[in-house]
């Protein structure tokens, strides 16, 4: 079936349109890249072979040449293979800018000045990490999951697999409320020890968990609860 024929919530451009760039898989992104597929293949579908074939890495993607990509995969030609080698560099640069204006966190407070601007108008929850070497430096942050007014989901697995990624020794986890009120709830508290004792299988510290409002924030570090 042709992407055309999907309904309009599936197609990789509608849904950034509906639910934000977020909502996309990693295929969908690629697929928008390229912007169609082969005679055997939709877009999505080449993009899922692509992404296969390095193994679902953008990493291991990245280090493929254009004369590479375009010899291993039918239907990716020059063009699209270029493309898809902009966007990625793209990322790496965006990614080593960030690191040389990321500073050290020495207390809550920094973490709050750094993700309120981001987090704290929003009308609906988000989960974000911050990754930290052994100087507390963030070399890493990544929106781990947007939900709805009141709760959001998130897989711990995702932060594990980038705090190897990245080699991070410590994380701090952070989510809004849109409510603006700070306390946290059962299911914050539960989820906390849960992320606790799952990073500590890898040798990772949760160094907080902040709960970030318009107008103030409430950091489990600083009631000694982490």
């Amino acid at each position: 079936m042709n992407i055309k024929e999907w309904a309009p919530d599936d197609r990789p451009r509608e849904k950034v349109l509906s639910k934000g760039i977020q909502a996309l898989s990693d295929a969908e992104l690629i697929a928008i890249l390229i912007g169609s597929g082969s005679s055997e293949a939709s877009a999505v579908e080449l993009a899922r072979t692509i992404l296969h074939g390095s193994d679902n890495s953008f990493s291991q993607l990245s280090k493929l040449s254009v004369k590479e990509m375009t010899r291993k995969y039918k239907g990716i030609g020059p063009a699209k293979a270029i493309t898809i080698a902009a966007a990625l560099e793209i990322g790496k640069r965006r990614s080593q800018s960030e690191a040389l204006q990321l500073f050290s966190v020495k207390s809550s407070r920094d973490v709050y000045n750094y993700l309120q601007p981001l987090m704290a108008d929003l009308p609906h929850e988000e989960f974000w990490t911050l990754y930290l070497n052994q100087s507390n430096r963030i070399v890493y942050k990544r929106q781990i999951s947007r939900g709805g007014v009141s709760e959001t989901a998130v897989d711990i697995r995702i932060i594990l697999k980038d705090a190897l990624e990245y080699l991070a020794s410590g994380i701090i986890i952070c989510h809004n409320h849109p409510s603006g009120n700070t306390r946290p709830s059962h299911a914050d508290d539960a989820f906390t020890r849960k992320m606790k004792e799952a990073a500590k299988m890898i040798d990772v510290r949760v160094l907080d968990h902040l709960i970030i409002c318009e107008h103030g924030y409430y950091s489990y570090a600083d009631e000694g609860s982490i």
